[in-house]
């Protein structure tokens, strides 16, 4: 009584899929993907800055991502 053969499992997806329509279902799994896709790029970015830590080197070094900028003194005189 407590589990679901194969039969029980292929009647509830019918009726998700007549209920909801193949379209939107699509449309939730590309989303679910590309959620899960981001969480593991992040989770990397994570990982390699977690290394750079250790190691004793900057995020920024790592990524190969350098800032180059030049600091200017505004005048306040009036």
């Amino acid at each position: 009584m407590g589990s679901l053969s194969i039969w029980h499992w292929l009647i509830v997806l019918v009726v998700v899929v007549l209920i909801f329509g193949t379209k939107k279902l699509r449309n939730i799994g590309q989303d679910l993907g590309g959620a899960v896709k981001g969480f593991k790029e992040g989770m990397k970015g994570a990982n390699e800055e977690a290394d750079a830590t250790k190691t004793g080197e900057a995020p920024s070094q790592i990524a190969g991502k350098t800032i180059d900028a030049e600091a200017k003194r505004e005048s306040t005189r009036t």
